[in-house]
């Protein structure tokens, strides 16, 4: 196909078989996320309607691209895109660690602090930036990321938000690590305005090194950027009052973003009833974590021969494959359309490395191998879903084979990852003269 024609079968997607509501802005140089509102599913979606409709099919590692800007972009993929195979990443099977006291001492890699921080968890984020404001490591707090509760309705649909889903276990390591003690100031058991007022005191009130939490719904906020364009998007950030009674500050460290933003946006986006929630913490009270402490937080979160996620991705598509409690086949593509939000808390794991790493002086050469492997493996879970999506519409014996060979793959992907990574712990502890395993067994499992 040529570009023009590539460009017309988008439209006819979008306005015919998605029945987009933003056609008025369709054109070759709009921006698929800000001006069409095209997240990362409806893009495959739109990947997936030109293969099946069109015949026009793109290599795996093409369709897991992350530099799309505009539509021109996408088109473009389709023109220029070659058939020849995919060269994977070969993960590593053991590592050398070796010593690099200069590049340490240096700052160099992931011992600098120009490091990229890996943004996963709304509510790990907002507790790490105070932690990161009284120079102390956060990455550590990132353990109980990679596998952080999620839960599966009785429809078999993944969700990264439930009412069952709650930030305690969080809260109580936090205390017990760095210090402060995370409070609910929300009370779910209240009205909407009666929280809202207690928000509004505990603002006005509050002392200077106290940070306030408060849920919205992101989707109602859209000064702020929703990358995944969910509706609903329950997501907590904080506020601060400014010299404008009409104006809040806005803190939103998961994303990387702080701006002025007038209150009643914020309210409205606060009294959604798709969310409620909200804490207050003092950073004064925040302390560097002992090595035991990390060492039993570390042992709490670890699951090293079980990959939640994708073992719950499996049974899901099992349920919908064998019509398990009537759900259709047809059904699956929705049920697992958040396992984008989910599978990118993966890249806490280049956290998990990066403590053990600048604690121990190790080589860059060596973590960089290990975050390209980890790449590698949120890659692996874009083609995931891609193939969900694909068996889904055509219910193919080949395309549910073809998504069991990914869930394997996947598997083998994390647990090499994981496996290296209990290395470096057992090591790490060593260093410090301690017990792999104490002899007591440490408080709670990631909720």
């Amino acid at each position: 196909m040529t570009r023009d024609q590539v460009l017309r079968a988008i439209e006819t997607i979008l306005r015919d078989k998605l029945n987009h509501k933003h056609m008025n802005m369709f054109a070759p140089d709009a921006r698929l996320n800000e001006d069409l509102y095209l997240d990362s599913v409806l893009i495959l979606e739109i990947m997936l309607g030109l293969e099946l409709e069109h015949g026009v099919a793109l290599p795996e590692e093409v369709i897991s691209r992350q530099d799309l800007e505009t539509v021109d972009d996408l088109a473009r993929l389709f023109v220029e895109a070659s058939d020849s195979g995919r060269t994977k990443v070969k993960p590593s099977e053991a590592l050398a660690f070796t010593r690099a006291e200069q590049e340490a001492n240096e700052r160099i890699g992931v011992h600098g602090e120009d490091y990229v921080d890996i943004k996963v968890h709304c509510f790990v984020s907002n507790v790490c930036h105070a932690v990161k404001q009284r120079q102390l490591d956060h990455r550590p707090f990132f353990f109980g990321v990679w596998d952080a509760g999620f839960a599966i309705d009785g429809s078999w649909r993944l969700a990264y938000h439930a009412p069952e889903i709650n930030h305690d276990f969080f809260r109580d390591w936090f205390e017990r690590l760095y210090g402060p003690k995370v409070r609910q100031w929300y009370r779910p058991d209240a009205a909407k305005q009666q929280n809202l007022a207690t928000m509004l005191e505990l603002l006005e009130h509050k002392k200077p090194s106290e940070y306030l939490m408060v849920m919205l719904d992101l989707f109602h906020l859209p000064e702020r950027e929703n990358k995944f364009n969910q509706n609903p998007f329950p997501h907590y950030l904080m506020l601060e009052d400014t010299d404008d009674p009409a104006v809040w500050m806005v803190l939103d460290p998961d994303f990387r973003w702080e701006g002025r933003i007038e209150k009643e946006k914020v309210i409205n986006a606060i009294m959604q009833p798709t969310v409620a929630g909200g804490f207050i913490f003092d950073a004064a009270d925040i302390r560097k974590p002992s090595p035991v402490d990390l060492r039993d937080y570390f042992l709490a979160c670890f699951h090293e021969d079980d990959n939640l996620l994708t073992r719950a991705a499996r049974e899901i598509v099992r349920a919908h494959v064998e019509g398990r409690d009537g759900v259709q086949l047809t059904a699956l593509a929705t049920a697992l359309r958040e396992l984008p939000v989910l599978s990118i808390r993966k890249y806490a794991l280049e956290h998990g490395f990066a403590f053990f790493w600048r604690s121990m002086q190790l080589s860059n050469a060596e973590f960089d191998i290990i975050c390209d492997d980890i790449e590698a493996l949120i890659q692996e879970f874009k083609s995931l879903h891609y193939a969900i999506m694909k068996l889904s519409q055509t219910g193919s014996d080949a395309a549910a084979a073809r998504v069991f060979e990914k869930l394997d793959a996947l598997d083998a992907m994390e647990r090499s990852l994981k496996g290296r990574l209990a290395q470096t712990y057992r090591i790490w502890c060593d260093t410090h003269g301690l017990l792999h395993t104490p002899r007591h067994v440490p408080e709670g499992a990631v909720a």
